[in-house]
């Protein structure tokens, strides 16, 4: 399930919560993204895969000679730097053993944030696209601490914004303000009228350029809902984890999994952020059935089609901090 089903943010004052994010919870600015920088050391971007496979970086790239950081020690092999013999270890067991040490390179994060149409929806605290960007920018404000460029690309359903990797605080700075624009543009541009079919060309064509700007060993961050995800943008990504380190950042909203409890049944009206309204029932057990159930298909399907892809995905909700989803402990993220 995308969401923890324990309404947090009932037991907090709303407003509370968004005063300490200095949000509104539905425009962006500048301020409550620059925030996060404090809040850097609430993640860890441990690499899962080492320079052993397809990839290496400052994260774990193990090496067999000498580097930043001591790993392990293991038998010698032929190949193996002779300065790195462990002479205590090899006394100890009669036999020759080696340290390995973690050699540190600088690796590209790029971050792709998603601000189309579906995300601009929320149903308690934020707007999706108001949650991915409070994402991005902790991914962002991380890597900076570790001295990585950050780059990537941020679109909406018309627009985006291309960055080509940059180091210190201005390739942050550069990002966030991208991050902006194109928050506004989408909130501006929200009533225009779109099709699915539109929605998913604009999608892989993000994707592709996502492609293109991630070179060999990067560390990738897609942020998204994931509503316009089709076969073509998951070809796109599948490449892209043949040669980088995938992570998909899937961001949902408690209303799209299951609808809110009601003693009486009263008939609402649900939009899905692409110009569609709904009508249901609340209070319908059947339907309320239906619809979570419909929900939970389309979940897997999306995971599936990601997992394929070779992408490690979290999941994160717009109802909930997310200084609260990381304490409780969100995947791997948590130190």
């Amino acid at each position: 399930m995308w969401f923890n089903q324990k309404k947090s943010t009932e037991q907090n004052n709303p407003q509370t919560l968004l005063d300490e994010l200095s949000s509104n919870g539905i425009e962006l600015t500048i301020d409550e993204l620059i925030r996060y920088q404090a809040k850097s050391s609430l993640i860890n971007l441990a690499a899962s895969k080492s320079s052993h496979g397809k990839m290496s970086g400052n994260y774990l790239a193990r090496s067999k000679g000498r580097g930043m950081e001591f790993d392990e020690v293991r038998q010698y092999q032929n190949g193996d730097d002779i300065r790195a013999i462990d002479w205590r270890v090899t006394a100890r067991t009669g036999k020759t053993h080696t340290k390995l040490f973690r050699e540190e390179v600088e690796r590209p994060v790029l971050i792709a944030t998603d601000l189309s149409t579906s995300m601009l929806f929320g149903s308690r605290l934020l707007f999706k696209s108001v949650q991915a960007s409070h994402v991005a920018s902790l991914v962002a404000w991380h890597a900076k601490s570790r001295g990585d460029r950050i780059g990537g690309v941020v679109f909406n359903q018309h627009n985006h914004t291309e960055l080509k990797p940059r180091s210190r605080q201005q390739g942050v700075l550069h990002y966030l303000h991208a991050l902006v624009k194109s928050h506004a543009d989408s909130i501006h541009i929200a009533s225009e009228a779109l099709d699915r079919a539109q929605a998913k060309l604009a999608f892989e064509q993000n994707c592709a350029r996502l492609r293109h700007l991630a070179k060999p060993g990067s560390l990738v961050y897609l942020i998204t809902d994931a509503f316009s995800l089709s076969e073509e943008a998951v070809r796109h990504l599948a490449n892209i984890s043949r040669h980088c380190e995938l992570v998909v950042c899937l961001i949902s909203d408690p209303l799209e999994q299951q609808l809110p409890d009601s003693v009486q049944k009263i008939s609402v009206a649900i939009t899905n952020g692409d110009d569609e309204r709904q009508q249901f029932i609340l209070g319908d057990k059947a339907l309320a059935e239906k619809y979570h159930q419909q929900a939970m298909s389309l979940n897997d399907t999306i995971e599936q089609q990601l997992t394929k892809a070779g992408a490690r995905l979290l999941h994160f909700c717009a109802s909930e901090t997310l200084e609260i989803q990381l304490h409780r402990g969100v995947a791997s993220w948590i130190r």
